[in-house]
């Protein structure tokens, strides 16, 4: 049983949860500007247009910034420690939130490059995470 916190799925991020089941790391475009963004949204943060449309990103970016949790948010992150929590500009451009996967905390460095990998962690959430490359 999987005991720490999940996402809130709503109308807007379905389509980004249903494809992370798929093992599928899909972005949100605007069909107005043609720009991705993260995270999901009825509205374009870049042109405010309201037509979006999903696609499939390449799953491949760089580490922007990171910190290393040496002790557990928490009694549920509590045995996961120590652990990456890493800012990732997408090769697409959006900026994403999520955890670096690795053996040795201590390799993973600003402008590192990372592909994501995913982690079923319930039936209905697969979570995106990222490993060095």
């Amino acid at each position: 049983m999987y005991e720490k916190p999940l996402p809130s799925i709503d109308a807007d991020s379905a389509p980004f949860w249903r494809a992370a089941r798929e093992e599928r790391l899909a972005l949100p475009y605007c069909g107005d500007c043609g720009q991705a963004h993260f995270p999901p949204r009825a509205l374009c943060p870049h042109c405010h247009g309201g037509t979006i449309e999903w696609r499939d990103a390449s799953g491949e970016g760089v580490v922007y910034t990171y910190t290393i949790a040496r002790r557990g948010a928490g009694a549920a992150f509590k045995d996961d420690a120590p652990y990456v929590i890493a800012l990732i500009d997408l090769a697409e451009g959006p900026r994403m939130m999520s955890n670096i996967v690795t053996d040795d905390v201590e390799t993973v460095t600003i402008g590192a490059a990372v592909r994501v990998v995913f982690d079923a962690v319930t039936e209905d959430v697969t979570l995106p995470k990222f490993e060095l490359v």
